[in-house]
């Protein structure tokens, strides 16, 4: 009985220890924007580039391609920000309703405000999937956050 005490206690420290853990790295993971922007409203990310604007000034251009956005397909991420100094971007994709676990490719400079990368979307169970991709804008003032919300669908009908 003594022996099974010993590891009742046991695990709750280890618990305790990995929610420790990750209240600490949290922030690390799922980063507090100083700043976020506003994207236009009628813009369909699997159409063309969409465009969101900081309200002191600055924009961030987002395209993701190929046209349709399919999921389990390579993707080729261009950003482009105007108005702002900049030293890193990534895009953050997470699903609007449901985890669907860290997916951040970081995007390299391709000269004059403009950044390129290589990222994946994941298969769902759903047909359709509600999106968001935060372009993350490391900058002097802090993190800038652009979001931008999309569909993907599986169903064939688009």
């Amino acid at each position: 009985m003594r022996h099974r005490a010993l590891w009742v206690l046991a695990a709750f420290v280890a618990a305790a220890l990995v929610g420790m853990i990750a209240v600490k790295l949290g922030p690390l993971l799922v980063p507090a924007p100083r700043v976020l922007a506003v994207a236009e409203p009628d813009c369909d990310l699997r159409a063309g580039p969409c465009i969101a604007r900081f309200a002191g000034g600055g924009e961030v251009t987002l395209d993701l391609e190929p046209r349709g956005i399919p999921v389990i397909r390579p993707l080729v991420l261009r950003v482009v920000v105007r108005g702002l100094e900049v030293s890193t971007v990534a895009v953050d994709f997470a699903g609007v309703d449901m985890n669907m676990g860290y997916n951040r490719p970081s995007l390299a400079p391709v000269g004059s405000g403009s950044w390129r990368g290589a990222g994946m979307l994941p298969t769902c169970v759903r047909a359709r999937m509600l999106w968001e991709a935060k372009v993350l804008l490391t900058t002097p003032r802090g993190l800038f956050a652009a979001p931008f919300r999309f569909e993907t669908d599986q169903s064939g009908r688009r």
